[in-house]
């Protein structure tokens, strides 16, 4: 990478920062169809729940952009931490034994419908993390910074659903507890470790900026589909979607399939995690200088839709993790990618604001992925979610196959 020491040293506090902070992430989110299903809430309902995350981000992203912009990344980062730990602080006294033994079971589904939300708004920080790095490294290296960032974050993955697994042993409420406090930890090394990357022109230009202009941008991403940054955020988002109706539906589907449970589905996780960091720190980059962030893209969707096809149709275990192997295949070619082409086409005072928009989307995909997924999973089979989700990674990849190239790099 040719980006300065300076540079590569905040990069590489960033991916601490969202490494923590996935690893909590991943404590709760293989461990929560358990424990709501265990509460009585159905499939439908589960699906439901996954996407109160998604509810919050549609609805906070842009705003967590557009401040980020005016004041800066850091300090944006650091309340999303805060309000992190709240949301696990919340999945751990629903999950409580003098809980689950005190409250009607309704309020604790409702509890755990307040804490996703919470949850959400805290981890919609994703276009502010996305424009950390676009102050922070040169245009030709961002697909692999955000490809190193993303590695972070699949080393969260990795690592957060075992342990998530490992403390559902110590009791419901220890991984809520621990997730909380790994937040606390995240949030001092934020403040005392991580420097500020918006530039002070950028953010005096961001607060002189109309405040309508980021509803118009997201007029023109419906209104002008065709347009470059319009298009790479379509693409985002229908990948997204796609990718977020089978995590809603993963756990149920091993369950029913190979009788997996929340002290084991932990390990399927570890096991995306793996691939996907291998991927993103190891092979994105190359991939890149080979094939260009265009042709990345492609391949990612492509890698998406046959591994969607390809499990439902998996005799045993042994051939599903094959075919699942070609997911985090896919997203690691293909988000990273998408992300960095989006930063080529704007300004340094808009690119949290746009990243916040093309996060609001991804929200959207968040929302409706596993609410159709949910119910597909409950009316039409097992497998429908996954032959829906091929089909919309097939229909996606004719969006990339369209896109024009982009400007030549400029430092933004």
């Amino acid at each position: 990478m040719t980006a300065d020491h300076a540079s590569l040293g905040r990069l590489w506090a960033l991916m601490l920062t969202v490494f923590v902070d996935m690893v909590g992430f991943l404590m709760i989110l293989p461990l929560l169809p358990f424990y709501a299903t265990r509460l009585g809430a159905s499939p439908f309902l589960v699906g439901l729940m996954i996407s109160a995350f998604a509810v919050a981000q549609l609805a906070t992203s842009p705003v967590w952009g557009r401040l980020s912009d005016r004041h800066g990344r850091r300090p944006m980062l650091m309340l999303g931490v805060s309000i992190s730990a709240v949301s696990h602080a919340l999945f751990a006294l629903a999950c409580s034994e003098w809980a689950m033994g005190t409250l009607p079971r309704p309020w604790l589904i409702a509890l755990l419908f307040v804490s996703r939300f919470v949850q959400g708004a805290g981890g919609a920080t994703t276009g502010v993390v996305q424009a950390y790095v676009g102050d922070a490294i040169v245009p030709e290296d961002r697909a692999k910074a955000l490809g190193w960032i993303t590695a972070a974050t699949s080393a969260g993955v990795m690592l957060g659903p075992a342990l998530g697994s490992i403390a559902a042993v110590a009791g419901p409420a220890a991984p809520g507890l621990a997730a909380a406090a790994l937040c606390g930890v995240n949030l001092v090394f934020v403040r005392n470790w991580l420097p500020e990357s918006a530039s002070d022109a950028a953010r005096a230009h961001a607060a002189a900026a109309p405040r309508g202009s980021l509803v118009a941008r997201m007029a023109e991403v419906l209104s002008q589909p065709r347009r470059p940054v319009a298009r790479l955020i379509w693409i985002y988002t229908l990948g997204m979607m796609a990718f977020m109706a089978i995590n809603a539906v993963l756990a149920l589907y091993l369950q029913a399939r190979f009788a997996m449970t929340e002290k084991t589905i932990g390990y399927v996780y570890t096991f995306v995690g793996t691939i996907s960091l291998v991927m993103r720190s190891v092979v994105l980059g190359p991939a890149v200088r080979r094939f260009g962030e265009r042709g990345v893209m492609r391949l990612g969707l492509t890698g998406l839709a046959a591994g969607y096809a390809l499990q439902p149709l998996a005799p045993g275990l042994a051939a599903f993790g094959a075919a699942l192997l070609l997911v985090p295949v896919g997203t690691a070619l293909l988000f990273p990618a998408t992300t960095s082409l989006v930063s080529r086409y704007v300004g340094p005072h808009e690119l949290g604001a746009t990243m916040g928009v093309q996060q609001a989307f991804g929200g959207v995909a968040r929302l409706l992925g596993p609410v159709w997924a949910g119910a597909a999973f409950q009316a039409l089979g097992a497998g429908s979610p996954f032959w829906l989700s091929a089909a919309l990674a097939l229909a996606t990849l004719g969006l990339a196959l369209g896109l024009e190239p982009p400007p030549k790099p400029r430092n933004l």
